[in-house]
């Protein structure tokens, strides 16, 4: 089976193959292995499984199976786990600046593991938030064969006869502390919004991401919809397996398939499914691996011209499952073909085009999740990216389900997303300020962090469209609302948000692209030139070292050179 493979060019040949490897091979032996299975070549399985949260809890069970796939197509399966940070369990609170560095330590730690033990490919299985864009950033930098996995969506809750998600807890806090819910209902919600294994339902950071697996050729076709308890995930890690020791064969690695086509296709799906703003984040660092220059302003160009089709909470109505049953993503990218919004010529994990992909795809006209792009939900985009006065290199905003797109008053200025929780808890926002928070970016905070629980109190209190926020920080995919992140230059770095003033006039167009402060350029310049840079409370591990090395949000908040400075790729060692 294994003389398909030449070993003498695969990097597992440093720990397998000569005299000289005879150590190495005595731990394989260790192990169980035969003789024949130590010159099969070595696949990775990285699992992000753990017991932190329920999007996490079937991918080792799932990467188990993908073993079969592997020795079925010649290969010897090596599983390894590396970490997650569950954004839902770590939001709202100090947890949270630990979950965008995760990424990195993601991506880093399969790096290390990969490279210290050459395997020979990758296959990955990732299920929250941080641990897909790391996940696929580790296969484009590494760019061995690769194929990635996602571990599925958790089923609806049910309440009141209502479909629900973890979404509807976090506002249901909100309508809570306004008096507008007795706290018996608070505790029946929270019981039975998340009904078991998998990853949250709505259109959020990880479904985007899986999303966007799919639409750039990294993830078997409709294969990452399908919610977490159906039996038919295993039949897709097996599938998975096998067809990376065909990628192997071919010798088709992550750079070939993710072009900057490749991306302009990804970002086009984030906007069509009133995506996370997440993945104007996650798409700049992903490219950043392959040497593409591809950042916030890239993705917002592409957004501003992608119609919305795909009705997905938490703009829309509809969770991952029912996108599933109405036919996928590629049901999705069937319409946005036809319609000349994908470059159809991308490789796929496949070994074939994304078009050749699509053609195996019959447009389903019974189901509603996904309209015709001819006839979308809006004629642009969910996700909107905006510029000017305040943010000279970018910010973004979910539009998506929003009614209106223009706002403009008084500034409202915290330091911290604590004060800010805080003052909307004890009711004392007022209707029309826009709440500024800052020093919560990548630099500053330390690590970005999102803002759901604020933002989901105001809805619940019912401000959610009556009030504008802006930060530095992000937002979760759950949010809703005038909610503006990835504010840049961020506060830390002495950007225009570290100058704002209580009642500075703020103005936001969402239509035109426009986020400006109006106070003149001199008054800003006195302010600047009084500002002092701010000390945060992490001055030494992990946070401390991320914060030193972290690049602004309108890159990507990446922590080393990239692709671009590279003298050699892993693939080749």
């Amino acid at each position: 089976m294994s003389n398909r493979f030449d070993k003498s060019r695969l990097p597992s040949r440093h720990v397998s193959v000569g005299p000289e490897r005879a150590p190495h091979r005595s731990y394989y032996y260790a192990m169980g292995l035969t003789e024949e299975e130590i010159a099969r070549p070595f696949v990775g399985i990285a699992s992000a499984g753990n017991d932190s949260a329920p999007c996490n809890t079937t991918l080792n069970a799932q990467a188990d199976i993908c073993r079969v796939g592997v020795e079925q197509g010649g290969g010897m399966p090596r599983r390894f786990n590396t970490i997650t940070v569950t954004d839902g369990i770590a939001m709202g609170h100090q947890g949270m600046k630990s979950s965008l560095a995760s990424r990195e330590v993601i991506a880093d730690s399969i790096e290390l593991s990969m490279r210290g033990h050459c395997y020979d490919a990758l296959v990955g299985f990732a299920g929250c938030d941080k641990s897909l864009p790391g996940m696929m950033m580790a296969m484009l930098r590494l760019n061995v064969p690769s194929i990635f996995v996602y571990g599925g969506s958790i089923l609806p809750g049910r309440f009141h006869d209502k479909d629900v998600s973890v979404k509807d807890v976090f506002e249901v806090v909100g309508r809570y502390a306004a008096g507008a819910c007795p706290l018996s209902e608070l505790i029946a919600l929270e019981k039975v919004a998340c009904p078991g294994h998998g990853a949250c339902g709505g259109q959020y950071t990880a479904n985007t991401m899986a999303c966007v697996g799919e639409a750039i050729g990294l993830s078997l076709p409709n294969s990452n919809m399908v919610p977490a308890p159906y039996e038919s995930r295993e039949d897709i890690a097996i599938a998975a397996g096998r067809q990376v020791m065909i990628l192997l064969e071919r010798n088709i690695r992550p750079r070939d398939i993710c072009t900057r086509e490749a991306f302009e296709n990804a970002a086009r799906i984030v906007a069509a499914t009133g995506g996370s703003t997440n993945g104007a984040l996650h798409l700049p660092a992903m490219a950043h691996e392959a040497g593409i220059e591809f950042d916030l302003f890239d993705v917002a160009e592409i957004f501003k011209t992608t119609p919305y089709c795909a009705d997905l909470q938490p703009g829309g109505q509809y969770l991952a499952r029912d996108m599933y049953e109405a036919g996928g993503v590629y049901m999705l990218m069937k319409t946005m073909l036809a319609e000349g919004l994908l470059h159809g010529d991308c490789l796929t994990v496949t070994g074939r085009t994304l078009g050749e992909n699509i053609d195996e795809v019959t447009w389903n006209p019974d189901q509603q999740v996904i309209y015709d792009a001819k006839t979308p939900i809006t004629p642009t985009g969910g996700v909107v990216g905006l510029s000017g006065s305040l943010a000279p290199d970018g910010a973004i905003v979910k539009v998506a389900g929003m009614h209106r797109l223009q706002f403009s008053g008084p500034a409202r200025v915290f330091d911290c997303e604590e004060d800010t929780f805080v003052a909307v808890e004890n009711r004392d926002i007022r209707e029309g300020e826009v709440i500024v928070i800052r020093y919560e970016g990548p630099k500053g905070g330390p690590g970005m962090r999102e803002m759901l629980s604020t933002t989901a109190a105001l809805y619940g209190l019912g401000m959610g469209e009556k009030v504008a926020l802006i930060t530095d920080g992000r937002f979760s995919g759950a949010t809703r609302g005038f909610c503006i992140g990835h504010v840049g230059p961020e506060a830390a770095d002495g950007g225009p948000i570290a100058l704002v003033e209580d009642g500075d006039i703020i103005s936001i167009d969402a239509e035109a692209g426009t986020i400006e402060i109006e106070v003149a350029p001199e008054v800003l310049e006195q302010r600047r030139a009084v500002w002092q840079p701010r000390r945060n409370d992490y001055q030494s591990g992990a946070l401390w070292k991320y914060a030193q090395q972290v690049g602004p949000a309108r890159k990507g908040a990446v922590t080393h050179p990239g692709a671009a400075a590279e003298t050699h790729v892993y693939a080749d060692i």
